[in-house]
């Protein structure tokens, strides 16, 4: 059966392709950042997955306010990146795995978990940005079941539903018959928003007991309701139910490789997490 490597958490941020396109890793600003990646990527050349599920949310590039999914799948051959307006090079296109996707699309609404799945996907800078950062040469990316969560049109889901959807996605993933090598990959975060009076708004404290707590304890950030998201890390800090997906998905015994804490990025606090799946 396949068996679930470990899961890496990391922000998004659109102004880190920009850097990462423009060269500009060494530079003051940037060179705290992209420190705390190099040990992410010894960690996957260690452990070679062969698939990854990467947990993200669409910005509006494939979704938009008129139609929006809670949960998606993708079950493409292949995921196509496009112009969002950042300045971002058009990237990809992405190999997918459809005969995973399927496997785990059935498996997910067995498990009474409606999902909408998307035969044709176009992928986002939440989706491009972390595969940059985790695996900068093209050729050495795994192909890839990208799951997206609505965290822009209220109502969104629950902090305690996303983590009943990656412990799903765990059990999806350990059922299919092939020996593969998988890791769930969960972007976004961490604390930050954009708009309104609280704009620039960063809750270190917030942001380190998340990094600590989804590795020691998940089923305390489940008691969290949105409501409590947007007041204790702002109204996109609420990214953080994509990062309770991938925890779920992990058993209930992991070991912490490495974590790294950035702030601001832009102006987003910004945060990078390994975990070993000891079960493994």
């Amino acid at each position: 059966m396949a068996r679930i490597l470990g899961g890496i958490y990391t922000s998004h941020i659109p102004a880190i392709g920009a850097a990462i396109a423009k060269g500009r890793q060494g530079e003051p600003y940037w060179k705290p950042f992209f420190d705390g990646y190099p040990p992410v990527r010894e960690w996957l050349d260690a452990v070679r997955p062969d698939a990854a599920v990467i947990v993200y949310n669409d910005h509006g590039l494939n979704f938009f306010l008129d139609k929006m999914p809670t949960f998606a799948i993708g079950a493409a051959p292949e995921y196509r990146n496009a112009d969002e307006g950042w300045g971002l090079p058009t990237l990809g296109p992405y190999a997918g795995c459809p005969e995973l996707s399927w496997h785990l699309a059935e498996s997910l609404v067995a498990d009474e978990f409606d999902m909408t799945t998307c035969q044709e996907m176009l992928v986002d800078h939440a989706f491009t940005v972390p595969m940059s950062l985790l695996w900068p040469e093209p050729e050495r990316r795994p192909p890839v079941v990208p799951i997206s969560v609505n965290t822009v049109q209220h109502p969104l889901p629950t902090p305690a539903r996303c983590f009943a959807l990656g412990r799903a996605v765990g059990r999806g993933i350990a059922s299919w018959p092939e020996d593969i090598g998988v890791v769930v990959i969960a972007t976004g975060g961490l604390s930050h928003q954009l708009d309104g009076r609280r704009a620039g708004f960063i809750n270190r404290e917030f942001d380190l007991l998340c990094l600590d707590r989804i590795a020691t304890e998940p089923e305390a950030l489940t008691r969290y309701t949105i409501r409590d998201l947007v007041r204790l890390a702002g109204s996109q800090g609420v990214e953080l139910i994509m990062w309770l997906v991938a925890r779920g998905a992990l058993g209930g015994h992991v070991s912490k490789v490495h974590s790294h804490y950035h702030v601001p990025v832009s102006n987003t606090a910004a945060g990078v997490l390994v975990l070993d799946n000891e079960a493994a």
